[in-house]
């Protein structure tokens, strides 16, 4: 449990998609809008059109434009995963940043980012296998 504590303490963003993923599974067949997702969200529907775009990359969403416009989920809540989530959104190391310049002369600077970044790995591993296999729809039951 103290592994996922660490993941939303880095950013908020994989809280921010995983609400808007559980919004959309929340109403399968809505078309929600930024704003709207960004209301419940209490943010800059900017913010929501930046998370929307990278969990469209991922395949996760769909989405149009216009009047009728907004965002539906690619497939149903309970073939997503909350590891697929984490996994389109993640963008830094859950252990932190490593030293960018460490010292070649020392037998610890030499080789420290090589043995970093297996240790980084093997965390990000660790929280994908626990994450998994909890569907969306798993998760977006325990909101009534």
């Amino acid at each position: 449990m103290y592994l996922c504590r660490v993941i939303t303490m880095n950013n908020t963003r994989f809280a921010t998609a995983v609400h808007i993923m559980t919004l959309l599974a929340k109403s399968p067949q809505e078309w929600l809008t930024s704003e709207w997702i960004a209301g419940s969200i209490n943010v800059n529907p900017v913010i929501v059109r930046k998370e929307i775009s990278v969990l469209r990359e991922a395949g996760l969403i769909t989405s149009r434009q216009g009047k009728e416009g907004g965002s539906q989920l690619t497939r149903n809540a309970d073939m997503i995963t909350i590891s697929e989530i984490y996994k389109a959104v993640k963008n830094t190391e859950i252990l932190g940043k490593k030293n960018q310049n460490p010292n070649p002369a020392c037998s610890v600077g030499k080789e420290i980012n090589i043995h970093l970044d297996t240790l980084f790995e093997e965390t990000d591993q660790l929280v994908v296998n626990f994450l998994g296999d909890k569907s969306l729809q798993e998760f977006a039951d325990q909101f009534r």
